[in-house]
């Protein structure tokens, strides 16, 4: 038997590759042929699944976190394009619960990230969208490719969501030697409004009521400032705009174009050719939710895999979805830490153990 091992990361436990292999090593039915694919859709590991599958070149860059602190990053060189993920500089997972705040938070550091992929001199750069802690709609990547949103007084503004709501221009050109950009990310939700970045995302960043509301108005003011910069329309409803706390309104202000995270990473690695030859396919997540089937990893590979008639099997950190739901998507069953451990304590602190268990009776299931 063929098992296509597929998964995104168990966010907070463990990587995407250490996913796969926790899974491989659990699978109890010799002579079956284990082919691991760890996967990203443009969140936290992008840069490493792609730096695993391509021919190209790491190059570190000094950074800062979303309050402003010393990071470290890296950009992926590869045949002439410059991958670059904005969670290594933006990522929730850099701040402790207690230091989460939409309000002051800022994307400066993937700025600096994406002005150092541009002195590559790559003709495109691909920016990895998912997973941050910011709600700024870019402002702070603007500030660090030198076009900090301004006042009407001409003084820049302080970092973070809630001061865009004084944004009354920009105060520079960005300095982007007129590569192509392309936001690679995992949802399709807008700028603003009910399905926009600080209603959907804002909470679990830490943003209280109030907070949404004001943090949605503000970006609902900055993105007309946006359309204003860069002549263009539509910005707070164009679809991916609102990935990574509105990073998409700013890449698509820029001139990017948006693109699905998942598929632009199964198609570098040639998932499909994988999907052709496999028997079974397992794919995961820490979380699997609504939002899972909205673009991210599960969805891309569920998708695939009921176009070929295969077998999907999803193992997760917990289920939030239903079963008709993840049926309907292409899941064939799905399988968790917390059900299989009894608590969400030991599904945290040995996901490997229980991944390794799980897999086991996936084998005994499907194989023997």
């Amino acid at each position: 038997m063929r098992v296509l091992i597929c998964p995104d990361k168990f966010a907070g436990t463990l990587s995407a590759p250490e996913v796969a292999q926790a899974v491989a090593d659990g699978w109890s039915v010799p002579g079956d042929v284990l082919v691991q694919r760890p996967l990203a859709d443009g969140g936290p590991g992008f840069v490493e699944v792609l730096a695993a599958a391509l021919d190209g070149r790491l190059i570190p860059v000094d950074t800062v976190d979303p309050l402003g602190r010393p990071a470290r990053g890296e950009i992926l060189y590869a045949n002439g394009v410059a991958y670059v993920e904005s969670a290594q500089a933006c990522g929730l997972h850099l701040l402790s619960a207690a230091e989460r705040d939409p309000r002051v938070t800022t994307s400066y550091g993937l700025g600096l990230l994406l002005a150092a992929a541009v002195e590559t001199g790559a003709a495109e750069v691909v920016v990895g969208l998912g997973g941050s802690a910011v709600n700024d709609a870019g402002a702070g990547m603007l500030a660090a490719l030198g076009a900090a949103p301004v006042d009407d007084a001409g003084q820049a503004l302080p970092y973070g969501g809630i001061p865009l709501i004084t944004a009354a221009a920009l105060g520079g050109v960005p300095r982007l030697r007129q590569v192509r950009l392309v936001a690679a990310t995992d949802v399709d939700n807008p700028l603003t409004g009910l399905h926009g970045a600080s209603n959907v995302f804002g909470p679990q960043k830490g943003a209280g009521r109030e907070d949404v509301l004001r943090l949605d108005a503000a970006l609902e003011h900055f993105a007309g400032v946006l359309e204003k910069a860069f002549g263009i329309e539509d910005l707070a409803t164009r679809p991916g705009g609102g990935a990574a706390g509105g990073l998409g309104a700013a890449l698509i202000a820029l001139g990017g174009t948006v693109t699905s995270g998942i598929n632009l990473v199964t198609n570098l690695i040639g998932l499909d050719r994988e999907l052709d030859a496999a028997d079974l396919v397992i794919t995961g997540e820490g979380s699997f939710d609504h939002q899972s089937l909205r673009g991210k990893v599960v969805a891309g590979i569920a998708a695939g895999a009921r176009d070929r008639g295969l077998p999907c099997v999803v193992l997760a950190g917990r289920n939030e979805t239903g079963h008709r739901e993840a049926a309907a998507a292409g899941v064939t069953e799905t399988h968790t830490l917390v059900e299989h451990f009894g608590d969400v304590e030991t599904a945290l602190a040995e996901p490997a153990r229980g991944l390794r268990e799980l897999s086991g009776r996936l084998a005994g299931q499907w194989s023997r």
